[in-house]
């Protein structure tokens, strides 16, 4: 009986709480800017990143990746791109 009432409390609580986001018009285009502006910093450190990658590596990465399907490589690459989308992340909340 005890869990089904505080079940029953959790889910209400759930049910009638709402999120809004309420940005006045002026501030909508400074918004708007900012995302865009992140957004080209993140895609020039992702580019930036790989460049990299592809310069250390004594090996060709698209080779090892789509020819002999070297999955260990695959994951390290993705490992970076999570690892440089946590820092823009972290930069565009402040």
């Amino acid at each position: 009986m005890l869990i089904n009432h505080v079940a029953g409390s959790i889910g209400s609580t759930l049910a009638t709480t709402t999120f809004a986001l309420v940005v006045p018009l002026d501030q909508l285009a400074n918004l708007i800017v900012l995302t865009l502006a992140f957004t080209t910093v993140g895609l020039i450190l992702f580019a930036f990143a790989f460049w990299i990658m592809n310069k250390v590596a004594p090996f060709s990465v698209r080779k090892e990746i789509e020819d002999d399907q070297n999955t260990a490589l695959a994951i390290v690459m993705g490992s970076v791109i999570i690892g440089i989308a946590l820092i823009v992340a972290a930069a565009v909340h402040g």
